[in-house]
């Protein structure tokens, strides 16, 4: 699994560990194996002087350079992701899970996979006792993500499905479902037949006239309590003599759209 609960103060064998660097923050992600050996451009650790130690503990390369040795946070794990397309940011992700209500038992729908970023993260949010249904056309980036679920212990909480949606999903009744597609506004009749009445609709699109195409479309399907956010992302340089904003910002990624389906109004009575 992805880490254990961080209650036990110190780190075992099997652990993964995010070594950071204490200048610049670049880290590296890797699990601890007994007798390995990471090799970085800042020398050399072993892993076996990692085993043991307690969380936060500071650690130097054969060449002297401090490192913190830290457990990963499912953001970090996210951006080392290995991808053929471009990921969601972590940015994005955090409000589509509390957006569509992911939790320990969900069963949510995605499609398309891509290289299994936002699976990664529904996956470590539905639990033990939840599921993810996930939708890809493209075998080989289904391949890709599978191999990323396995890497961190997350792939027995999702179904792969290589299918093309048009076609409509397998499962009904379920309590969530996301699209990240070319033209979501396509597969929104698909989509309305998989969700339980009131449950939660999201999805992706990066340009504002694909926002107006996908509205109209859910309108049309008695979709309600639309919603279309974008998140921006600013850091500032911690330095308490000059606290201010850092030079570059992560902006526009997408547009995120949400919305609930609800049960169709009766037509009008003949006159």
């Amino acid at each position: 699994m992805l880490q254990r609960p961080i209650r036990e103060p110190y780190t075992r064998a099997g652990d993964w560990v995010q070594l950071t660097a204490v200048q610049g923050h670049r880290f590296f992600l890797f699990r601890l194996t007994p007798g390995e050996q990471l090799h970085t451009h800042k020398g050399v650790i072993e892993h076996d002087a990692l085993i043991g130690l307690p969380w936060g503990s500071r650690v130097t390369t054969h060449l002297g350079v401090p490192f913190y040795v830290l457990p990963p946070s499912l953001s970090d794990v996210l951006r080392e992701t290995k991808r053929r397309t471009q990921i969601l940011f972590p940015k994005d992700i955090g409000y589509i899970l509390l957006r569509l209500s992911v939790g320990p038992g969900t069963h949510i729908i995605e499609a398309g996979t891509g290289s299994g970023a936002l699976t990664t993260a529904l996956a470590y949010a539905v639990g033990d006792t939840g599921r993810v249904y996930s939708y890809e056309r493209r075998a080989e980036m289904q391949a890709l993500a599978r191999e990323n679920l396995a890497l961190w212990g997350l792939d027995a909480r999702v179904t792969f499905h290589l299918h093309d949606i048009a076609a409509g999903f397998h499962e009904q009744g379920v309590d969530a479902l996301f699209l990240d597609v070319p033209t979501p506004e396509a597969y929104i009749a698909q989509a309305r037949a998989a969700l339980r009445l009131g449950g939660f609709f999201g999805a992706l699109v990066p340009t504002t006239n694909q926002v107006s195409r996908l509205v109209a479309a859910l309108e049309e399907h008695h979709f309600a309590f639309i919603e279309v956010a974008e998140i921006l992302l600013r850091f500032y340089k911690p330095v308490p003599e000059r606290l201010r904003p850092t030079d570059r910002m992560v902006a526009h990624t997408g547009y995120l759209i949400f919305a609930r389906p609800v049960v169709a109004p009766e037509p009008p009575a003949d006159a």
